[in-house]
């Protein structure tokens, strides 16, 4: 039951997520991208307050959080110079995995959040921290009930990054270049931001499956050993 109340509550984000974007695209006389970011950042947060007041986190909790979050960061930037070639993705797809769906959300916004200090802060960052953030969460989701191995890992990185983030993170284009918005322009923004997917979403695959077994069984010792979940 309660596991049903958080995908719910997060569907129920996603959904006015997604009601806010379109109407801003779609139905409102003048867009602004602000306003828009503003509402994905603030909506965004929700579920890291839901998981705060829901019950008491332990300090060793939030430790292994902030580790994992700052591993994504480095992550992130060691390909500094290697664009859209980065294994941040698949470090929050593991820390879903071990951690969680909740707390892989929260591990995916705040690493986009804190490696665009060093990338760049702008108005794409909540679709950023949203789109890392639901792929965290789906991962929690998805490994919760599937058994983990390398061929699964690589494939399911591989589809998340794909759909979910450039679906995410693409609208942010959609919302700056695009002035007067059709069903063609928008289709032709995704189109030209698939070949930049794909390349994430390799990378990702790739990472995972050379890496990400090895990964989420030393998060899980830690996890038990330290009785942090």
């Amino acid at each position: 039951m309660k596991r049903n109340a958080q995908i719910l509550s997060f569907g129920a984000i996603i959904l006015s997520l997604a009601i806010i974007i379109l109407w801003q695209i779609f139905f409102s006389a003048a867009t602004s991208y602000y306003l828009v970011s503003a509402m994905v950042l603030a909506i965004s947060a929700l579920p890291f307050l839901f998981s705060v007041e829901s019950k008491k986190i332990k300090s060793r909790e939030l430790a292994l959080m902030a580790v994992l979050i700052a591993l994504g960061v480095v992550s992130r930037a060691v390909f500094y110079y290697v664009p859209q070639f980065k294994p941040i993705a698949a470090v929050v797809i593991c820390s879903g995995a071990g951690m969680g769906a909740r707390r892989g959300y929260v591990i995916g916004a705040f690493s986009a959040f804190i490696s665009n200090f060093l990338f760049g802060q702008g108005i794409w960052t909540p679709f950023q921290m949203v789109a890392l953030g639901t792929i965290g969460f789906l991962a929690g989701v998805i490994f919760k009930h599937v058994k983990i191995t390398k061929i699964g890992l690589a494939i399911c990185g591989f589809l998340l990054v794909f759909i979910f983030y450039g679906l995410i993170v693409d609208l942010c284009t959609v919302l700056i270049i695009v002035q007067k918005p059709s069903l063609e322009s928008v289709l032709a923004v995704y189109a030209a931001g698939m070949p930049f997917n794909a390349v994430f979403a390799g990378a990702t695959a790739l990472f995972l499956f050379l890496l990400g077994k090895p990964f989420i069984k030393k998060l899980d010792r830690i996890i038990i050993k330290y009785e942090i979940t």
